[in-house]
């Protein structure tokens, strides 16, 4: 499984998002609608999942450990306390079966049947609760105002500053360089 996802910024523009961590990108996803919507989503990152699975109950689910997660992801990027009852949502989560390892190879594959819906949000949870626990100061927000989207700081030197540097960071460098150009002819 690899993160990331392409998004639409509010001007229209298509780009990808990386927020280093599973969970940290099913709270930047968009808010899923319908369970179609959940379902199309988790499918496409975990493929033995059916995309029709996802029921009204599951999406209610859904929206739930999302909003906790973003919550949570928020509060330690911020060097805040983590929210209790959020804490509760992870954790109630995470303390339902998750996706079983499975090591490919074998003729029985116990495990390696359908995935539940219930069972990815388990897994999200967990990876959202293994982060927060071993290494929330890599939980980081984009430096550009307008943004300040969450993501999980993988470089060894844990000094990312921007959620992507194909937008962020390029619109960043674009506004330095204008404000040099601008001193420089007003100097």
């Amino acid at each position: 499984m690899s993160t990331g996802q392409w998004l639409i910024a509010p001007e229209g523009t298509t780009w990808f998002f990386d927020a280093g961590a599973e969970s940290l990108d099913f709270a930047a996803a968009p808010e899923p609608v319908h369970g179609r919507d959940l379902g199309e989503w988790l499918a496409a990152r975990y493929e033995r999942l059916d995309a029709t699975e996802a029921s009204e109950r599951d999406l209610t689910d859904a929206r739930g450990l999302r909003a906790a997660i973003t919550r949570l992801s928020i509060a330690a990027a911020d060097q805040e306390s983590l929210g209790p009852d959020d804490v509760d949502t992870v954790n109630l989560f995470g303390a339902t079966p998750d996706i079983p390892p499975t090591l490919a190879g074998g003729r029985r594959q116990a495990g390696a049947g359908r995935l539940r819906t219930g069972q990815v949000l388990s897994t999200l949870a967990r990876d959202i609760i293994a982060i927060l626990s071993v290494e929330p100061e890599r939980i980081r927000r984009c430096d550009a105002e307008d943004c300040r989207r969450v993501f999980r700081d993988e470089s060894r030197t844990v000094n990312r500053r921007w959620c992507s540097m194909q937008r962020c960071g390029n619109r960043a460098k674009v506004r330095a360089h204008r404000a040099r150009a601008a001193q420089a002819l007003a100097g």
